[in-house]
Order: C-alpha cells, then structure tokens, then sequence
C-alpha cells in the first residue's frame, strides 16, 4: 500500500509545526514554519550538501524508488534543506505541498508542463513577465503545446471565446511584470473552473504576505522565489504550490498523466495512490526525475533566511512604494504612473479587494518624451542601480523594452501590457527621502 504522506515537502519533523502553524500569523510563519528543532539541534536550518543519503539494506532503498517508503536518497529528487524551506513557503500559500526549483521560469515550466503534453493547450493573460510570455509563446510551442494570450481586462465572455476541447490550464500574474496590472483572481477562477481546468497563478510580487490566492480560488501558485522571498539578491529559484483543491479526477479526461497508470513507475496513478498530494507526486517523481532544475541547498538556506524577513520588508516595500507613487503622479514631468495603491489607478479597485495591506514596491511609469528620455533619466541617477533585478532591498530601476522584453516586437510589447516608455522602478526599503532625493535630481536633467 502506498503511503499518501511519502512526500517529504511536509517532512516527519516539520508536520507538527505545520499543523500548529494553522493558528499562527503570516509573520511569525516567515520566521517559525518548515523546519523546528528538537533538544540539541541546530536553531537554524541546517544546510544538507549532500548528493546521495546512505541506507543499510537494498530493500528499504528499493522502497522509496517506489514511493512506498517515506525518506531521502537523492537530492535530485529531495533534500531536507530544500524540503523544510518548500514547506515554509506552502505554509504560508496555505497549501498541501511545494516544490523548490532553481528558477522562477524553471516553476512556470514545471507548473504548465506536469498537466499539459504535446497536442494540448492553455490560456494565459498577456500581460505576464517577458521571458515568461516567450516561454509560453515560442519555447512550449516547440514542445507541441500551444496557448493563446487574452486581456485579462477582457469580459468573461471574451475570455471563454478563448477556450477548446484541449485547454487543460488557465494562467495570470497576481501583480504583472512589468505593468503592474491586479488580476482579477476570482474572474479568472470562475472562467478555469467552467472548463473543468486549474487556475494558475504567479504570487511572485505580492508574495503570501500580502495575497494568498487560494483564497480566491486558484489551484496552483507559482513564484520566482529569486525576487522577494529572498530580497537581497543571494540566490535564484522558484517554487510550485498546490492548494490541493482541484479534483483531478472529476476531469480525469484532460489529465492523462494523473489520472492514468504512468508506465515509467509501475503503472501508478498519481490521484488514486496520492489524493491531495496527487499533482506534487507526479511533480517531483516524474518530472524532476527527468529534468533536473533543482536548486542547490546552499540556496535554500539563503532562501529561507530571507523568508525570516519578508514581511517586514514587504511592509516597508509598501510604505516607500506609496510616497514615490504619490509624488510621480504629481510631476509635471511624468506622463503617467500604474500603482494600484493610487485612487486614480484603473486596478485600484482590484487592489483594495484582493491587496488591501499592499501590493508590492513595483511601480509602472513614463516620462512624457521618447525612449531615449527614459534612457537619460535613468542613466542620471546616482544612488538607483540599474539592473535586470527587481524586488530587491534595494532600489532598482529598469526599462523593459530595451531590456527584459528586448526580445518582443512593438506589436507583441503592447500585447503584453509593456508600453515602450513604460519604466520598472522597484522601491527598495532604504530611507523614503533618499529615493525621493535620487529621482528629483534625475528628472531635474532632463
């Protein structure tokens, strides 16, 4: 009989923890979830750098291989480190499980791919991270499975037009990369569920501090772990999240892979043999089995020391974002700003509904003039950075068209919500004043 709590993400030593933590606040589940240590252990987690976990007899080993067994053999597959950091971050999603990844593109991939073959297809808004909309729009369609991109503004209707025989998930961004646009998480649920599919959804700029889309009906959530959850820019990965609450098998037609006997593991179906656990099963079994991307412990140990401070760092992101927000949209230099947290924000009414603590330290914005004012405006700051980073401690800024979504035609830029003058502006939590000092001197050059 196969054991439905084999998968490690709730590791034995963490399960505890996790149920207590039920009654816990968001902040005390940064600091405190995922990992407890008993008399004598390391207060921190420890780093696990191992390959390879040692066993005394051929047949204990033999029965983890098939998933009959709860433990460890490879760090491919599991790793204490790696496990009790993706139980952190399900814990404060509020699901039944996670798996870390080395990137946020590689969990976007995992995420789509563990439900969708050649032949398939799935939805997804357009205005989504560059290399993500590429991902989906050129790199699967090479893999045979095709999407189609849809205003997430657009009616139900018009969204449902989008929808055929073979669509088996439907995708959006809480907070989108780079415009800025709040998803309408209930909308976009109600319009997956119809059709019998998951909603899918990338918590990456809201983090579960200040959006647990869950508990608007998504089924899978998705973050680049690289962005806040880490926020000082140490490591890069991403994560996969399962509430748990899709029944697979009431739509066993459009999933195959787990609601059928998968041939590559003795004939097992990953929903009967695993219930809630059923689509991290297939995840980690299968396809981190053939294809790798899995972060090293060492980074989830700086992952998970960052998650001891997201929310006090999203708070004050927040804070920053809101005063640099209010002081764009009163400059006489500035065409126009997208930050929900703004009454005049057209997704300010999304915001306050599923984002009433705060959404994030991203800011959309143009300064009235052409590409090359932007340019100048960013090339004259002094204490600002200039990267391809957002989401970090510190302040950073960004052009998009000439950079993340260089890639994109005009065509396919306006498409994606990415006006060409549009500039990224991620707040950091340095003093509010310094920020503001920093952008007033930049626009005084131009």
């Amino acid at each position: 009989m196969l054991s439905a709590s084999f998968f490690v993400l709730l590791p034995a030593k963490c399960k505890s923890n996790i149920n207590m933590a039920k009654k816990l606040k968001q902040g005390t589940l940064c600091v405190q979830a995922g990992y407890k240590a008993k008399n004598g252990e390391p207060i921190e987690l420890p780093i696990i750098q191992s390959t390879t976990f040692k066993y005394d007899d051929s047949d204990e080993m033999a029965k983890l291989f098939d998933l009959e067994k709860e433990g460890y053999f490879y760090t491919r597959l599991q790793n204490p480190t790696n496990d009790a950091v993706a139980a952190k971050i399900a814990t404060l999603e509020g699901g039944v499980g996670a798996m870390l990844t080395s990137s946020g593109q590689a969990a976007n991939f995992y995420a789509i791919f563990n439900i969708c073959q050649a032949g398939d297809h799935f939805v997804t808004s357009n205005e989504i991270y560059g290399g993500t909309y590429n991902l989906f729009g050129v790199t699967l369609k090479k893999l045979g499975i095709d999407c189609t991109f849809v205003s997430q503004d657009a009616s139900e209707e018009e969204i449902q037009a989008a929808f055929r025989p073979n669509t088996k998930a439907l995708f959006g961004e809480t907070i989108s990369n780079p415009g800025c646009a709040v998803l309408d998480i209930e909308k976009f649920a109600r319009i997956a569920h119809k059709n019998g599919v998951p909603l899918i959804v990338d918590n990456t700029f809201a983090t579960p501090v200040n959006c647990r889309p869950f508990e608007w009906g998504a089924d899978i959530v998705t973050h680049s772990t690289t962005k806040y959850m880490d926020g000082l820019a140490t490591q890069v990965g991403g994560c996969v999240v399962d509430s748990g609450n899709f029944d697979w098998l009431a739509n066993a037609e459009k999933f195959p892979g787990l609601c059928t006997p998968d041939e590559s593991y003795h004939g097992l179906t990953y929903v009967k043999a695993f219930g809630k656990m059923g689509y991290m099963t297939k995840l980690v079994a299968q396809l981190m089995r053939d294809l790798g991307s899995i972060p090293a412990p060492q980074n989830s140990f700086l992952l998970n020391l960052g998650l001891q401070t997201l929310h006090l760092r999203m708070a004050q992101h927040c804070k920053n974002a809101q005063k640099v927000a209010e002081f764009l949209n009163d400059n006489e230099k500035v065409a126009w700003v997208h930050y929900c947290g703004l009454p005049s924000d057209k997704n300010y009414a999304l915001g306050q509904k599923y984002l009433p603590n705060g959404s994030c330290g991203v800011i959309a914005f143009g300064l009235k003039g052409t590409r090359e004012t932007a340019i100048k405006w960013m090339d004259s700051l002094k204490m600002i950075n200039i990267v391809t980073h957002v989401a970090d401690a510190r302040t950073c800024v960004l052009h998009p068209a000439s950079h993340t979504h260089r890639q994109l035609s005009d065509e396919q830029l306006l498409e994606a919500g990415v006006a060409p003058d549009l500039i990224r502006l991620s707040v950091g939590i340095e003093d509010v004043e310094d920020i503001l000092d920093d952008i007033k001197q930049a626009l005084a050059q131009i």
